[in-house]
């Protein structure tokens, strides 16, 4: 934990050194998904992302208690309080129990993940395994006056925790931005105020996913499971929440005034965000049906995609960018993505075919500490992707000859892109259906034939030496001759 890690907290609006409330330990709390269809490559993004954070405070000693929920009740349709239960309408279409939707979509959510190299969370809690927690919740904030029961709901009173306190500080906001921006939706007129947000929803006949609560017969509103979830699990203060850009407004904006109204100040120190996945300039999305769901990239089976790419290619185009810019989906990007990612770990493999010198030529020691200065500055994994690039370039010219590295540099090198590529990126090769094995006998096959072309060409029989080489061109494969020997690589 020596390395100073800078992070951008969105509630301050600039980086900040990141200290932990209670190190070594560190509680991290994101958003996860809603699990009502397919995750898409919008929920690819904070995922890949705050693997990351993970993956790296882990690396830098810290005792992580990543906590990351499923909603599987109470987020409705219009994110205002209105329309039906995103799950119950799934399950009323399909004739299943809201259950069976959310554990079919939570098992390939969790598919997904794991193609994706996600690590899972510490814990993964459910907004419905937690309703006594949210009512109890509901309660504090009702007896400390920030709240008011309207036909069997309760709504959160918006413009009196804004005399006490301020709302939209997250977001930037003011209470008259957020009212002129307040849509008007029916049964509205339960509010005393359009900007008010529920905090617990009556049931309405017709509604099958339902609790008793000293209100009504009801469920909890969307942005309560995150606050009595985080709570529960992190405690009344915590290090870092976490999620995509478009939950800062009113979702975790909602986060900050329940728990300031609950219990007197804010829960969280750092808040982070992820920029969005954009399809021609507009955020993909379930809500704008532009989106494309990750078995679709793997298989390449949209309209939109020319052919498939496999997970490791989606995370790669990913970190590729800096978390809090945009990226623009397009088929060009996630080929060079292909690319540059097969250059890496072609890399990799060609480290150990290096002979090591006496003495070295290039100096690779620098390449690590310029790697953590990246990351130390707000998780800036394009920089060390591009430093990753430069020892990718080293191994090639030694490859070729034209420099040498002494067994120590060879390992600093391995021990580089260990760290770096796989530990902290998150980034494995893909065998396919093979196993390393197979993949090192396949190699071994080709330096075969290609030394029996060494010795054909010794012995001058230059028919056998260009039938080897021409036929292993027309596999695929780029043969160098070097002045020790040769090189070869598939071009796949």
């Amino acid at each position: 934990m020596e390395q100073t890690l800078l992070i951008y907290n969105t509630l301050k609006r600039q980086k900040e050194a990141f200290k932990p409330l209670h190190a070594p330990h560190v509680g991290m709390y994101v958003c996860g998904p809603t699990v009502y269809g397919d995750a898409h490559l919008g929920h690819a993004r904070p995922a890949i992302t705050f693997d990351i954070l993970y993956r790296y405070l882990t690396h830098l000693g810290y005792k992580v208690r990543y906590v990351r929920n499923i909603t599987d009740v109470g987020h409705l349709e219009h994110d205002a309080d209105e329309g039906e239960d995103k799950i119950a309408k799934k399950a009323r279409l399909e004739q299943l129990e809201p259950m069976e939707v959310v554990q079919h979509y939570l098992n390939r959510y969790h598919k997904a993940m794991e193609a994706l190299n996600v690590l899972p969370p510490s814990i993964e809690p459910h907004a419905s395994g937690h309703i006594m927690e949210q009512i109890a919740l509901v309660q504090e904030i009702l007896d400390n006056g920030y709240a008011y029961e309207s036909r069997g709901s309760v709504y959160f009173d918006v413009a009196k925790y804004n005399q006490d306190h301020h709302y939209g500080k997250l977001s930037g906001r003011n209470l008259d931005d957020v009212l002129n921006t307040t849509r008007e939706l029916d049964g509205q007129d339960e509010k005393r105020n359009p900007a008010d947000f529920a905090l617990w929803k009556c049931a309405q006949p017709e509604h099958i996913m339902r609790w008793p609560s000293p209100w009504s017969d009801g469920f909890p509103g969307w942005h309560c499971e995150c606050t009595a979830m985080g709570r529960k699990y992190l405690g009344n203060h915590f290090d870092i929440h976490g999620g995509g850009m478009d939950l800062v407004f009113p979702h975790h904006e909602c986060e900050i005034a329940q728990s300031v109204a609950s219990q007197g100040d804010d829960m969280v120190r750092y808040w982070m965000h992820n920029n969005m996945i954009t399809i021609n300039g507009q955020k993909m999305g379930k809500s704008y049906n532009n989106f494309i769901n990750l078995s679709e990239f793997f298989a390449g089976s949209h309209p939109l995609l020319e052919q498939a790419y496999s997970p490791m290619t989606i995370r790669f185009f990913i970190l590729q960018a800096h978390y809090r810019s945009t990226v623009d989906f397009g088929n060009e990007a996630l080929q060079a993505s292909e690319k540059g990612l097969a250059r890496l770990m072609e890399a990799v493999g060609n480290l150990d075919r290096l002979q090591p010198a006496t003495t070295s030529t290039i100096d690779v020691k620098q390449l690590r500490q310029k790697c953590y200065e990246a990351m130390n500055d707000d998780l800036n994994t394009p920089i060390v992707i591009s430093h990753l690039f430069d020892a990718c370039r080293i191994v090639n010219t030694v490859l070729d000859k034209k420099a040498t590295l002494t067994a120590e540099d060879l390992d600093e090198l391995k021990s580089l892109f260990h760290t770096f590529l796989f530990d902290i990126l998150g980034l494995k090769e893909e065998k396919g259906d093979g196993d390393g094995r197979r993949e090192e006998a396949f190699g071994k096959v080709v330096d075969m034939l290609l030394e029996q072309r060494m010795k054909a060409k010794a012995a001058k029989d230059w028919a056998t030496s260009d039938l080897i080489r021409d036929q292993l061109t027309a596999l695929g494969f780029e043969i160098k001759d070097t002045k020790d020997g040769f090189s070869w690589k598939l071009n796949v």
